[in-house]
């Protein structure tokens, strides 16, 4: 059996972070008195100084060839990490193996010369990396068009901007053959179109080279695309290490309180009325399998069960959908049961309201559901945020999106019909 690309054992790091204080309290009264004895004295500041850990106890490995997102909010740890793993920085504790030649995208200005030209930047990553002048030249070519640098090649990257300086910094990390690559976040700074380039370059590094990609990203469409497997941090320590999807609701869960199911039980509390109670709701796929994650380019439906406890009850469904914003995206209510005026015997009932493919956009969407009569007009329930879902863009060209892959604003992203004709 082959050791592990990574294999992490109770790392920690900690640091001393220090506060200015004062040696005491001292009240208003007490400078008045001084004052006025002419013995002002002035105080002295006392550095106060407190022991803070980044990461806690933090334990992994990682197999040859995974391609494995690190997820979680702002200053749960994540850079630390990539720091750490590295060789940045040092661990205040615990140990750390790495098996094979790591190249790191950290952070703009992190691994390049800024005296230095692009070209000769190339060769010293690749030197400090352990390969020999004819490996990276064997590379070189390929590592220039992938970052569209070529016009400034032999100037200082000093001069560079930071997109054209991401756009090298990638392009030799992801080509000179790391046996392991580790990406931050550092990839927002370029645009989309090379972001997508990108992701499609460390999913070949990865499932087609059999390189290890460690991924750091708060674009949960990106973590989704590109890892199997992926680590939420919160607070410096692993919350989850597993599935992709499972990882991703939770963060979710995390951020937002909710996830793609919602079940209420029946011997305690239930949304609803002595008419009706709300069950279960679910966000399923086109299977009517419940997913947190559902594809731009596949109808994703709203599921709701429900106990009807008295006959001849006339109701309708309604839901509501928002984004991570809180922008209302839609309301929609099930006109046929209302024109019908449908009403149903004592029992248990499911209905699914289905969204349409290519209509809504990217992103994390809330889901709130109800239930009401029309005649008299009674809201039986109605539960704010009870699941949610992100939608994701595969990119692949045969959404809205087509193969534009630059930013795409808005909160629907239809694919509308077009009728072109000359003019003259």
């Amino acid at each position: 059996m082959s050791s592990p690309a990574i294999k992490v054992d109770n790392i920690g790091k900690s640091y001393i972070i220090s506060h200015e204080g004062q040696d005491r309290y001292t009240a208003l009264r007490d400078v008045i008195a001084r004052k006025a004895a002419g013995v002002v004295k002035k105080s002295k500041p006392v550095l106060r100084k407190e022991e803070f850990w980044a990461l806690k106890d933090i334990s992994f490995d990682i197999k040859q060839g995974e391609a494995v997102g690190i997820i979680g909010r702002n200053g749960a740890g994540k850079s630390t990490l990539l720091k750490i793993l590295s060789r940045i920085t040092e661990p205040t504790r615990g140990r750390i193996e790495i098996n094979g030649r790591i190249a790191s995208l950290l952070e703009v200005g992190t691994g390049f010369h800024p005296e230095l030209t692009g070209r000769e930047n190339i060769f010293l990553n690749g030197a400090i990396l352990g390969m020999s002048r004819a490996e990276i030249k064997r590379k070189f070519d390929e590592i220039v068009d992938f970052s569209g640098v070529e016009k400034f090649l032999d100037t200082p990257v000093k001069r560079y901007s930071s997109g054209m300086y991401v756009r090298l910094a990638f392009a030799v990390a992801a080509h000179l053959e790391p046996e392991i690559l580790v990406v931050d976040e550092v990839l927002a700074v370029g645009d989309a179109e090379f972001q997508r380039k990108c992701l499609g370059k460390m999913n070949d590094v990865s499932q087609k080279e059999g390189r290890t990609v460690l991924f750091v990203s708060h674009q949960m469409d990106a973590i989704s695309r590109l890892c199997q497997k992926v680590i939420v941090l919160n607070g410096g320590n692993i919350q989850f290490n597993g599935n992709s999807d499972e990882a991703i609701k939770i963060y979710h869960n995390k951020m937002e309180n909710t996830s793609a199911l919602a079940r209420w039980d029946k011997a305690g509390y239930m949304p609803g009325n002595e008419l009706v109670k709300l069950v279960e709701v679910a966000v399923v796929n086109e299977q009517e399998e419940i997913k947190d994650i559902l594809d731009i380019r596949q109808a994703i439906g709203i599921r709701m069960k429900y106990m009807v406890l008295q006959d001849d009850v006339p109701f309708t469904h309604g839901l509501n959908l928002y984004n991570a914003e809180g922008v209302h995206i839609l309301s929609s209510h099930d006109i046929d049961t209302a024109k019908n005026n449908q009403s149903g015997k004592k029992g248990e009932y499911e209905t699914i309201a289905w969204i349409p493919a290519n209509f809504l956009a990217e992103g994390l969407v809330s889901v709130s559901v109800a239930i009401m009569s029309y005649d008299p007009f009674l809201v039986h329930f109605h539960e704010n945020d009870t699941v949610s879902f992100t939608v994701i863009d595969s990119m692949e060209g045969d959404s809205a999106r087509g193969v534009y892959g630059g930013p795409f604003p808005g909160i629907v992203r239809p694919i509308l019909k077009w009728k072109n004709k000359r003019s003259i």
